[in-house]
């Protein structure tokens, strides 16, 4: 073999020993936290109000549950207004979600965008809030007729079981029907008791002030008020404070942190029906799970509620 020849064959030899030591796809990346792949599943939610301490605490257990899970949530704030969920859930149908939670700004309204989720098989679960129409997997809230025949209870005690009483509504929302229903068996036990009125505040603290205001020069005479939940209670808490001879007393429903201190100081607002948001939105999450592997979830799951009042506000 001539000088030239053997050099090329040398070289070509070199060149297949190198090539059976290379690895033959590039080495895997350092291990560290993953990013979502197309198998994570994405879950869409719609909060009635991300700005609220009791669905922030809803949220933050949801995030806590669905990161051990290896799930991929999506949450938006609907700020109680339908006009603004409705849009929020027809673009979690377009993006095609693996799972859909509503947490319904109107029971009836919101309908119709969980039909065109059965349509689309996209499986919708409810949350606090139940929807009056749809096909829903399972909805996990509070018993709210349980806490709502605390709340009655516990006001007519107050009362000494009589007087006038009204309800700062919220009807549009199926929860809120059901608060009123357990207060008004409640209060039943309690025959000298006469609810007057039940005006609708849309759970806003500006309009229950403006409409406790409103009730107080309707009924000088009135005793109590149930307020459907702790923004209602903060804002008529508010008008029985301008008062200074007054003596109505309300109940309210959630335990959220600034009321359980007005609870505490021993304000008009002497206790509350206390929700768990954290549980509501770990079961949300874990009945979500169990749809994923096969499992059917109950179709409703009941939280439990409570009741605190000035010896107990603060623990």
């Amino acid at each position: 073999m001539n000088l030239c020849k053997r050099t090329m064959f040398l070289a070509a030899s070199a060149a297949l020993l190198l090539a059976g030591c290379s690895p033959k796809s590039p080495a895997p990346p350092a291990s560290g936290p993953t990013s979502p792949t197309s198998s994570t599943k994405k879950i869409g939610i719609t909060l009635l109000a991300r700005t609220d301490p009791f669905y922030q605490q809803m949220e933050a257990a949801m995030t806590e549950e669905a990161k051990a899970k290896g799930f991929e949530l999506d949450v938006q704030d609907a700020r109680k207004d339908l006009n603004v969920q409705m849009p929020q859930m027809e673009t979690f149908i377009s993006q095609g979600k693996d799972a859909i939670v509503v947490c319904p700004v109107n029971s009836e309204g919101i309908g119709k965008a969980i039909t065109k989720a059965n349509a689309a098989n996209i499986p919708v679960f409810t949350a606090d809030i139940k929807a009056d129409k749809g096909a829903v997997v399972s909805h996990i809230a509070s018993d709210n007729v349980e806490g709502g025949r605390l709340a009655g209870e516990r006001l007519g005690k107050l009362l000494g079981g009589r007087g006038k009483v009204v309800i700062l509504d919220y009807p549009v929302v199926a929860s809120v029907r059901q608060r009123d229903e357990g207060f008004l068996k409640g209060i039943a036990k309690y025959p000298d008791i006469q609810v007057v009125e039940r005006p609708s505040c849309r759970g806003d603290r500006n309009e229950s002030l403006n409409q406790m205001e409103t009730m107080m020069q309707k009924y000088p005479d009135l005793a109590g008020a149930f307020c459907i939940n702790d923004n209602t209670a903060l804002g008529a808490l508010k008008a029985v404070q301008s008062h200074t001879n007054s003596n109505v007393v309300l109940v309210g429903y959630d335990g959220d942190p600034e009321a359980r201190r007005a609870i505490a100081a021993g304000t008009a607002l002497k206790a509350d029906a206390v929700q768990f948001p954290r549980a509501i939105g770990k079961q949300t999450i874990d009945a979500i799970a169990d749809y994923f592997a096969g499992k059917k979830p109950p179709a409703f799951v009941p939280v439990k509620v409570g009741l605190i009042d000035k010896d107990s506000a603060g623990r």
